[in-house]
């Protein structure tokens, strides 16, 4: 493994040094050639040579675009601009002008790879090995041979490489390259772990509960490849303007060669000068290159805070954000039920009444089910034909007896009379046979930063919206503790998918909704939105898969920051263009009244796009 890790970085190396190598080489000849003077074809032979080292590259791009029947591009104004020097005998100046333009595009190059080398040392998650006990000993095999319920060894010091549950150890655990969080997590037995964390001491044994192909680090890896692939409606505007641009250039500088020696009765020699560094002036390059690299670098720069953006569409759509949605279970709320209250009817125990909810509760992993359970020291019931009602709660049979668990909606559906129930957090109704046993009730603590988060998104403009299945008055109570400017409450998921449409429907003009959710019951909702957040993203499937947005850890200040740094991004992006047209628009007149020699066009193009790509690289340094 390592041999072959050496080998590839030679590769590369040698690939690195190649451009300066013939950036090098060309240029000795051409400072030959102009040195030793040599006349006549020997003198055209050493800087074609030169400019053939330069520029060969670029007239084989431009070529074989002719063929593809995609003609017009920067490669194709370069090589008309040189090649028309070359005609008027200024063979000095071609070649110069392929020198500048391959140093560009190599410090552009270089640019381009600190991005992505960026978010590849940020993303470096990808285990190596998994350490796996086989007779006693411990053998390293590559993590895709691991199987689910494989027991692996992880030590200090090397990443966990699949999903599992510690079955023996203690441990501290690196998780910043997932979640941007500094703070060590503390591990033992029975916790769940993610591949891709780092464990900075203790050993532990862990059981495997994921194939690699399904496990965090294989998805999260798989994300952030494909980011870049989808592209904004700025970047294909750029690819559509500069099919457009570039025809226009071209017949602009025929007739700048044309025209007015004609009107004028001029010789052709000047105008054909300033129509061929008109044309090395209008390549657009800052544009193509820049805009793009803007967009990838502001990924770079979320994903540095725990941030994962799927594309770069999703930037510009989230800078537009207008109105933020959130879930409340998971998301604005810790998502840790417990019991804080048991009241049962007379004739009933609180254990009795405790017993029946968990019995009914038995197979299901909702929040609400695990803290009735968590309450409960003993469910040895038998229970069969559970049916879990979307919405209202779940109806099985308990040792032969109907049982139903949920809220107010379950007793009206199955028309169970109760005792309405005032009590702050949830309340889960219980009945027996349709004989009303009592209620329970959990409470969900808010999380910390939520108060802060939304006041942060409100202080940027942004409506917040919160929608819930609870009852209004838990509902009601929550968001006027953190400040929610509406809240929803109530709702089935069908309901979720209508509210988030009605949102969008009466959204303002040119801007986005945004809706925030743990990613699992929250599927739909996550696609249908504007843009989807996974909250909690972190080993998360469900999450990975319907949202555009992943933040890696439960932190609801990463929604405003994620929102800044797209502003931030699309601020950038727009500097870049406003930028380079407003230079080429200067300099292309400067061209074409005579002001601007070929050589100040190579560096003005040169130094445009260097200029536009340095500022791009900003985003990488975004904090939100």
């Amino acid at each position: 493994m390592c041999e072959y890790h050496h080998e590839h970085k030679n590769d590369n190396e040698e690939q690195e040094s190649f451009p300066l190598i013939r950036i090098g080489f060309s240029i000795l000849v051409c400072v030959l050639a102009v040195v030793t003077h040599p006349v006549g074809w020997f003198g055209f032979g050493m800087f074609l040579v030169a400019y053939i080292i330069a520029g060969g590259d670029i007239i084989l791009k431009a070529f074989k675009n002719i063929l593809n029947k995609e003609i017009f591009d920067e490669n194709f104004l370069m090589c008309v601009a040189t090649l028309g020097a070359m005609t008027i005998k200024e063979y000095p100046e071609a070649v110069m002008v392929m020198i500048l333009y391959q140093i560009g595009e190599y410090f552009q190059d270089k640019a381009v790879e600190k991005s992505r080398k960026s978010i590849s040392e940020l993303m470096d998650v990808r285990p190596d090995y998994a350490n796996i006990e086989k007779n006693g000993e411990i053998t390293q095999i590559s993590p895709k041979e691991v199987n689910v319920d494989d027991i692996i060894i992880v030590k200090t010091g090397e990443k966990i490489p699949l999903d599992g549950v510690v079955i023996e150890g203690n441990a501290s655990l690196d998780t910043s390259a997932l979640t941007g969080e500094s703070i060590p997590r503390d591990v033992s037995v029975n916790d769940f772990v993610y591949s891709g964390c780092i464990n900075s001491n203790g050993m532990l044994r862990i059981k495997v509960e994921k194939k690699y192909e399904d496990s965090t680090v294989s998805k999260i890896l798989e994300l952030v490849e494909h980011a870049e692939n989808k592209k904004t409606k700025t970047e294909n505007f750029i690819t559509k303007f500069a099919k457009i641009y570039t025809p226009i250039v071209v017949f602009a500088a025929l007739i700048l060669a044309i025209l007015p020696p004609i009107l004028l009765g001029q010789g052709f020699g000047m105008w054909v000068s300033r129509a061929l560094t008109f044309l090395v002036i209008s390549c657009p390059c800052a544009l193509v290159i820049s805009v793009p690299l803007g967009f990838f670098s502001g990924i770079g720069g979320a994903s540095k805070n725990g941030i994962l953006i799927k594309g770069s569409s999703y930037i510009e759509v989230l800078s537009k954000a207008k109105v933020a949605v959130f879930d409340k279970t998971g998301t604005l709320t810790q998502g840790v039920f417990s019991v804080v209250k048991v009241c049962p009817q007379a004739g009933i125990t609180e254990e009795e009444l405790l017993n029946y909810a968990s019995s009914a509760e038995k197979f299901s992993n909702h929040p609400i089910a695990l803290s009735l359970k968590a309450a409960c020291d003993t469910v040895v019931n038998s229970v069969s034909d559970v049916e879990e009602i979307a919405g209202n709660g779940v109806k099985a049979n308990v040792n032969g007896n109907v049982v139903l668990v949920g809220n107010s909606k379950l007793m009206d559906k199955f028309g169970i009379r109760y005792d309405i129930a005032s009590e702050r957090g949830t309340v889960v109704y219980v009945s027996l046979n349709g004989n009303y046993l009592g209620y329970i009730v959990i409470s969900d603590k808010v999380k910390d930063d939520t108060p802060s988060a939304i006041e942060n998104l409100r202080t940027r403009g942004i409506k917040t919206v919160m929608l819930t299945g609870d009852n209004k008055q838990t509902a009601d109570e929550v968001a006027t503790s953190i400040g929610i400017d509406v809240v929803y409450s109530q709702l089935l998921p069908e309901n979720k998918v209508e509210k988030i449409e009605e949102l969008i429907s009466g959204k303002p003009k040119n801007s986005s909704v945004v809706y925030t959710g743990d990613g699992i019951n929250d599927a739909p909702v996550l696609t249908r939105a504007d843009v989807g957040i996974a909250m909690g993203g972190l080993g998360s499937d469900a999450a990975i898969e319907a949202a555009d947005v992943v933040i890696m850890d439960d932190n609801p200040q990463k929604v405003a920051m994620a929102v800044s740094i797209a502003q931030k991004t699309m601020g950038i992006v727009r500097q870049n263009i406003a930028f380079a047209i407003g230079v080429k628009v200067l300099f292309l007149i400067l061209g074409a009244i005579g002001f601007m020699t070929m050589w100040g066009a190579v560096f003005a193009d040169v130094g445009v796009t260097l200029l536009a790509v340095l500022n791009s690289l900003r985003a990488l340094k975004i904090q939100g």
